[in-house]
């Protein structure tokens, strides 16, 4: 069986997809690509696919994860462009790599958020997130099914810092992000701890202890999530690890195969 590990978005109107929503309409996109899916056993099968940290319905992102288990060896990219052009515009698959190693899920340690304020400026979000990161502890508290839960939401936030608005580079792919001067942008590193804090919980923390309030709800996207290197404050690849094994088993293939093929060897 192989194993096949996939990063795919939620862009524009499709960050309103819940994941039960993309959950169908990629098993649908697996029908339409004829891939050669594993399944599971017992009376209902279902295809072998993985999800990994779903973003919550209503964000943007632009670092998902999944990984799917097939019965037939595909190559990854010709894979990754024929589940893309099965999918509709904003749910697309961005990259895909042979899962040579073990634990994804154990690698995404951490998000990268963008928050993007109407209605506030530069200089008011900036006073907010210092006084955010001055703070020792920032109770919040969620509404959840077992009643209101109140929790520290600074001592997962790895970072946190205002920006002014930017347009994309040329060549960058559009993210939910348009250039706006009336706004302001926060870019937020969270660890993913338990209980798990959102952006909208960091949003209730600046409210809390700086009474930044948007007058309208925050564009929220996720633009990475990954490993987070605790010397540089970054979050890395989550699949880096496996491009690097392929890299390095294509070499000791490639001599495999050299020494094996007819009419090589010594006289």
């Amino acid at each position: 069986m192989q194993r096949i590990r996939l990063r795919y978005t939620k862009r524009g109107r499709l960050r309103f997809t819940s994941h039960r929503d993309f959950q169908r309409a990629f098993e649908r996109a697996l029908r339409r690509a004829e891939v050669p899916m594993a399944y599971s056993a017992g009376f209902t099968p279902h295809p072998k696919v993985s999800y990994a940290n779903a973003a919550p319905t209503g964000t943007g992102s632009e670092a998902e994860f999944l990984e799917i288990a097939l019965t037939e060896a595909r190559d990854p990219e010709t894979l990754r462009v024929l589940l893309d052009e099965s999918l509709p515009a904003g749910l697309d698959i961005t990259d895909a790599v042979e899962a040579r190693t073990s634990g994804l899920a154990d690698r995404l340690t951490a998000s990268v958020w963008e928050l993007r304020l109407d209605g506030v400026t530069f200089e008011d979000a900036e006073k907010a997130v210092e006084a955010f990161l001055a703070a020792e502890t920032v109770e919040v508290q969620r509404k959840t099914k077992n009643g209101i839960r109140t929790f520290d939401a600074r001592s997962a936030v790895a970072g946190l810092v205002a920006e002014r608005p930017q347009a994309d580079p040329p060549g960058h792919p559009q993210v939910d992000r348009p250039l706006d001067n009336a706004c302001a942008i926060l870019r937020l590193v969270v660890r993913h701890v338990t209980p798990a804090v959102r952006p909208d919980d960091v949003l209730s923390g600046l409210r809390a202890v700086a009474d930044l309030a948007p007058p309208v709800p925050a564009a929220v996207t996720r633009l990475a999530q990954g490993l987070f290197d605790e010397e540089s404050g970054t979050v890395t690849d989550p699949l880096a690890p496996d491009r690097e094994a392929v890299k390095a088993a294509s070499p000791t293939a490639a001599a495999t195969a050299s020494a094996t093929a007819p009419g090589t060897g010594t006289a």
